[in-house]
């Protein structure tokens, strides 16, 4: 087994070898005592799966509120006309 075999391995039995067939399994546990590019392809598909178990990121509580009341806040702002002289942000 070479690396670009084991890498579509990974992609398609996942990055658990225990689940992988015996005539899949050994031989990639052969390649990755002796591959470091084989041990980092399995590390990264590890690293890949805790992520997508990971539980979602949460927005703070009123969050797109405020993100709308700064934008209306923004919008009437630029729409009040300006005395002569005046700057933006004045």
């Amino acid at each position: 087994m070479d690396v670009t075999e084991f890498e579509d391995l990974i992609d398609r039995l996942g990055e658990d070898l225990s689940r992988w067939p015996d005539d899949r399994r050994l031989p990639a546990e052969e390649l990755l005592s002796r591959s470091a590019a084989a041990q980092a392809l399995l590390e990264e598909a590890r690293t890949l799966r805790r992520a997508l178990e990971a539980p979602p990121v949460r927005a703070p509580a009123g969050l797109a509120d405020r993100i709308v009341a700064a934008a209306a806040k923004l919008k009437s702002d630029a729409a009040e006309p300006r005395t002569e002289g005046e700057t933006a942000g004045s």
